[in-house]
């Protein structure tokens, strides 16, 4: 480590280099902290000093990316996503608490989330077709980002959905799931599940809850309160 000052009557500004290596998992990084240039404190200056500069704050955030290339936290799509075949239903949830799925037993209020009727709002005026509902649901996929995740449709069919929400820095990727059930008259059922962790800050949740907002403008509704 070196360290280098060059001082002047009235402040000082420094930079230290530091080299750290991780052995056998990736190649040595330099990191490099920028300290901003203080000035010597006046008799009548109390003002508190920012402990964390623009500058610094900025190269942690590329760190993050940098981390998040190297160890790729998307995590492997689970096999069991997907209409089940015994039962017709989209998956249960596991224990962890960072899924949500209309599935669940009401009773569940960790994971249970009630389903949506996209002809049961306030705001049609007119009962539509699947059809038409499917491609209000995929706009509406498309143009709402609540928690600045990026949605990807991967998979589409008549009935169903699957959309991959990936985060910007890390990559931690949640899967979204939704199906139009045969015979059920305009109910959509719906899953939303973080791969990684045990807890997702009701980031799930939440995403659904904005979907279901933009779609009330369209004319869907809660089958129950959410």
């Amino acid at each position: 480590m070196a360290s280098m000052a060059y001082p002047t009557p009235s402040s000082s500004y420094s930079c230290c280099y530091k080299n750290h290596t991780r052995r056998n998992i990736i190649p040595s990084i330099p990191h490099i902290k920028f300290c901003q240039q203080q000035q010597q404190p006046h008799q009548n200056d109390h003002k508190p000093t920012d402990p964390v500069g623009r500058r610094e704050i900025i190269l942690r955030s590329s760190e993050l990316a940098v981390v998040g290339a190297i160890f790729n936290f998307s995590g492997k799509k689970p096999d069991y996503l997907g209409v089940q075949k015994n039962q017709p239903a989209l998956a249960l949830c596991p224990a962890t608490k960072n899924c949500i799925s209309t599935a669940e037993n009401v009773t569940d209020i960790v994971h249970y989330a009630p389903p949506w009727n996209y002809n049961g709002g306030r705001n049609r005026k007119k009962p539509v077709s699947r059809e038409v509902a499917m491609e209000e649901l995929l706009r509406v996929i498309k143009s709402t980002k609540p928690d600045k995740f990026t949605p990807r449709i991967m998979e589409k069919k008549d009935d169903y959905v699957r959309v991959e929400y990936q985060s910007s820095i890390l990559g931690f990727v949640d899967d979204v799931e939704f199906w139009f059930p045969p015979g059920r008259d305009s109910i959509v059922e719906y899953r939303s599940a973080s791969r990684l962790g045990n807890f997702d800050f009701d980031i799930n949740r939440k995403r659904i809850k904005a979907l279901r907002q933009e779609l009330e403008n369209k004319g869907w509704a809660s089958k129950d309160s959410f």
